[in-house]
């Protein structure tokens, strides 16, 4: 699939760490919710761009189209993960940490292919896209809620969200998938 949407080299390799971030966090949540699908997440995680590098010349909304090619496909599960990776359809702080929200959230901490702070990933995204007034308050409320998430995420971890660089080994590596 991959291939076949020609999609541009560094949106592969982003998407391949926002996938490796995703299989970390899931396994580790494992824990606290067993019940939590890791194939799911790094699959959704891995697909989660797949339609980003036509949207240069679309002007397509990426999650939305990317999420509604995976549901045409068969795979409404994985639509529905990608539909949310930019925004999710709600933040809740006093449920289990879910697929959506652990794809949203590593895609937050992947600048190009490299896991960042959040800080330092929204800063990018500000300075990117935040150059009208719509989505410079799109983006405050996302990193406030992006914020929270992260609280959410790492109080039922054993690291501190500073240590997610050191802990996520490339495990899915670009030769596996191209």
């Amino acid at each position: 699939m991959i291939k076949k949407m020609t999609m541009m080299d560094h949106i592969i390799d982003h998407s391949i760490m926002v996938s490796n971030v995703a299989l970390f966090l899931s396994l580790k949540l494992k824990k606290h919710s067993p019940d939590l699908d890791s194939r799911l997440a790094t699959s959704a995680a891995l697909l989660h761009d797949i339609t980003k590098t036509r949207s240069f010349d679309t002007n397509e909304n990426h999650s939305e189209t990317g999420g509604l090619m995976l549901i045409k496909l068969g795979y409404p599960e994985v639509g529905d993960i990608i539909r949310q990776h930019v925004i999710l359809d709600s933040y809740e702080d006093n449920s289990r940490v879910s697929v959506e929200e652990i794809v949203n959230y590593s895609d937050k901490r992947i600048l190009h292919d490299k896991v960042v702070s959040l800080n330092k990933r929204l800063e990018y995204i500000e300075f990117r896209y935040g150059a009208n007034k719509e989505f410079k308050n799109r983006i405050q409320t996302m990193w406030k809620n992006t914020l929270e998430l992260e609280n959410k995420i790492f109080c039922q971890l054993d690291i501190k969200p500073n240590q997610l660089s050191a802990c996520v080994s490339k495990k899915i590596k670009k030769e596996d998938w191209i």
